[in-house]
């Protein structure tokens, strides 16, 4: 017979009691486990168990046998986390990309919409399809943008101490004292040199991809058309996103309505008229804005603590960056080309017709618009994670054992950071090295 039951950390024990077991199950179980407060104490559990929930199995027989002796339990021990995870799927040139949503349940959920909505009045649309700004978002757009700032000027003072390897001819880089020995270089003329990579100095633009994307005066306006491609403005997405969010930035000035508007079609409207509003008065933001400081002010950390203190400050910017433009993404739409990188932060993509990607003359260069998730408004740049820094160097052989992290993150953990709960699976922190290739051979 079987008897599950979960311990926690705590001590207390629930699903299993001697009045409701069996009197082989009480005969199995030593006395002395139900004398002590924790029964779980002398199995030897590591510390790194302590505080998490656990599931135990107890495997018993179920024949009477009334004897002294005391007999083996088997223990198996479950947790929820993974051990280790693959990274997402990365797509080939030739593949494009899926849909968030599959374009069946859009569908689906379009025609429940105009079902639900048949005779009956139409509703108001609410910020920001109004052409308003939803005022509570404004500060977390502020927030966006600056931590955006605090990570760059974190980084140049962070890769001053940490050596970051960029490849001289793909866009590879590795974060470590010395290049990883892999054979993933697909630059020019990798067939000469076996794959490998020559690894050189790199800059901020290799650790954190700068994508950028048009700035919108007007983000309800008309389309941006082909021939006006040079004359707009491009810049950072994500600073693009905190305008459209409420930011207010002297270089790019864009429209603030202060009524919303009146829609006279599907896709035409007109501005309310304003004129009998008073002038705006100018508000001072709801926090500073931060500027970004060249690399030639950036002073490395002076101590290990200030360097670890540090690290912990940039992980918890990058957190913040990505975390509060996932929510100014719920409500502001994001663009993204099913297959390029291209980016539009917009209701509607614009007409540009500069897409080089795959079968772009089918498509006579126009892009493949569909709604962008996280990473492709800031898409993370995987490296190898470094088990020790300063012990041996990977080998080629072991590198099914080595985990990736995006590189800020592993900037921030090889700088004395404690590496959040959501990256430990995939850079396999829990996972065994082999030492050698002879042990390698010998894991089943």
């Amino acid at each position: 017979m079987s008897i599950t039951y979960s311990a926690i950390s705590s001590g207390t024990v629930s699903g299993f009691s001697p009045k409701n077991a069996p009197f082989a199950a009480i005969q199995s179980v030593p006395r002395r486990q139900f004398l002590n407060p924790n029964p779980f104490s002398g199995l030897g559990f590591s510390p790194s168990l302590q505080g998490s929930i656990i599931d135990f199995r107890l495997n018993l027989t179920s024949r009477v046998v009334l004897s002294e002796k005391r007999r083996s339990i088997p223990l198996v021990v479950r947790s929820d986390r993974a051990q280790n995870e693959d990274l997402p799927k990365q797509y080939a040139r030739r593949e494009k990309k899926p849909f968030p949503v599959p374009i069946v349940d859009l569908r689906r959920a379009a025609r429940e919409r105009v079902k639900n909505n048949k005779d009956k009045p139409k509703r108001p649309l609410p910020p920001p399809k109004n052409g308003m700004v939803v005022k509570s978002l404004v500060p977390l757009a502020y927030k966006v943008y600056n931590a955006r700032i605090r990570l760059i000027n974190n980084l140049h003072r962070l890769m001053k101490v940490v050596r970051v390897n960029a490849c001289g001819w793909c866009n590879e880089i590795h974060v470590g004292p010395y290049g990883h020995p892999f054979k993933s270089c697909k630059g020019p003329n990798a067939s000469q040199r076996k794959g490998l990579h020559e690894w050189t100095n790199s800059v901020i633009e290799d650790v954190i991809v700068p994508l950028e994307a048009y700035h919108l005066y007007d983000r309800l306006g008309k389309r941006i058309r082909h021939d006006e491609r040079f004359s707009i403005p491009r810049i950072p997405a994500v600073v693009e996103l905190c305008i459209q969010g409420g930011v207010e930035i002297p270089e790019f000035p864009t429209k603030r309505r202060r009524k919303p508007i009146i829609r006279i079609g599907k896709s035409e409207f007109v501005d309310a008229d304003e004129t009998e509003l008073p002038d705006p008065e100018p508000q001072p933001p709801p926090v500073p804005l931060l500027t970004e400081l060249p690399v030639s002010e950036s002073t490395p950390p002076s101590s290990e603590e200030e360097m670890v203190s540090l690290a912990e400050e940039t992980l918890q910017a990058w957190e913040e960056m990505r975390a509060g433009a996932k929510k100014l993404m719920r409500m502001y739409r994001v663009r993204v080309c099913g297959y390029c990188p291209e980016v539009h932060v917009g209701p509607t993509g614009h007409k540009a017709q500069n897409c080089g990607a795959f079968k772009h003359q089918q498509r006579n260069g126009q892009h493949g618009w569909q709604s962008a998730v996280l990473d492709d408004l800031i898409p993370p740049r995987y490296v190898w994670h470094v088990p020790d820094v300063n012990g041996p160097p990977m080998q080629r052989e072991l590198r099914s054992f080595y985990g990736q992290a995006p590189a800020v993150v592993e900037i921030c953990a090889q700088a004395g950071a404690v590496v959040p709960e959501q990256y430990r699976a995939t850079m396999r922190l829990e996972v065994g090295i082999p030492s050698s290739v002879k042990e390698a051979e010998m894991v089943v």
